[in-house]
């Protein structure tokens, strides 16, 4: 299992132990997917598990990986103020939606021959208020940081639902969840957000429970042949209608695609 992103920890259960890698190094959702609900551990401590992260995967060390089950796409930062990656790219697309697209690209060879695999891609509620802006897609000529949060969201539903259609019939699914709101420092750049979760924490999911969607979408045995769904509190949930748009995901696919100088042929 590949768990990419700071949200990683709590995404490793036993079932794989053998399979998972860990990219990440900041406290969340995902750090208590290590410890779940599936006989889960802490990653990192014996069964042959170790760590890695992007930039080892992009020096080609990824050959040394035989078997591959699950990836799940989790990074993910939220309304931090306009600042670009290292590659260029505003950062919440950058990291929310562009680093995921490029690992799986790298990833997905592995993936169909280690079949049956799962792809989980963590996207959220948000993305019913959210919308791609094609005609400026990186936020160079105007930037709002909350829009910018929703627009990448929706873009994460957009890429699963593409990607499952592309793989169907590889033995290879791919799923979307909503973790729902859960106490973390993701809303750690808005100052309204934190206040507003500091205020209500007692209402929000617990890391760990936040991370029992993603489990359910990568282990659950009656999901092993469904794919391109979205999934919230390990139920099929609700999409928005243009998260359900097949065109616009397809021009999401593209423009990714050359934003990062990539040809998809596998």
């Amino acid at each position: 299992m590949y768990v990419y992103g700071p949200v990683g920890w709590e995404d490793s259960p036993d079932y794989w132990s053998q399979h998972w890698y860990w990219e990440g190094d900041c406290p969340g959702p995902g750090y208590q997917r290590c410890e779940g609900d599936h006989g889960v551990q802490r990653c990192g401590e014996g069964r042959g598990g170790r760590s890695i992260d992007t930039t080892y995967l992009l020096r080609g060390k990824r050959r040394e990986v035989n078997h591959l089950h699950v990836l799940i796409n989790n990074a993910g930062v939220m309304m931090c103020p306009y600042v670009k990656t290292n590659d260029g790219f505003e950062m919440q697309l950058g990291v929310n939606h562009l680093g995921h697209f490029l690992l799986t690209y790298l990833l997905i060879g592995l993936l169909k021959r280690s079949a049956p695999a799962r792809i989980v891609v963590v996207s959220s509620l948000a993305h019913n208020v959210g919308w791609i802006r094609f005609h400026d897609l990186l936020s160079q000529g105007s930037y709002n940081s909350g829009l910018a949060y929703c627009q990448s969201k929706l873009a994460n539903l957009l890429f699963a639902r593409e990607l499952a259609r592309r793989l169907k019939g590889s033995s290879v699914t791919v799923n979307s969840v909503h973790p729902g709101l859960v106490r973390s420092d993701l809303v750690r750049h808005s100052t309204i957000m934190s206040l507003l979760f500091s205020l209500f924490s007692l209402f929000l999911k617990s890391p760990r429970d936040g991370a029992q969607t993603s489990i359910y979408c990568a282990v659950a045995e009656e999901l092993h042949s469904l794919t391109g769904k979205h999934f919230s509190d390990c139920a099929p949930a609700s999409v928005a209608p243009h998260g359900r748009n097949e065109e616009t995901a397809r021009k999401l696919w593209d423009a990714s695609s050359e934003l990062l100088g990539i040809v998809w042929d596998h």
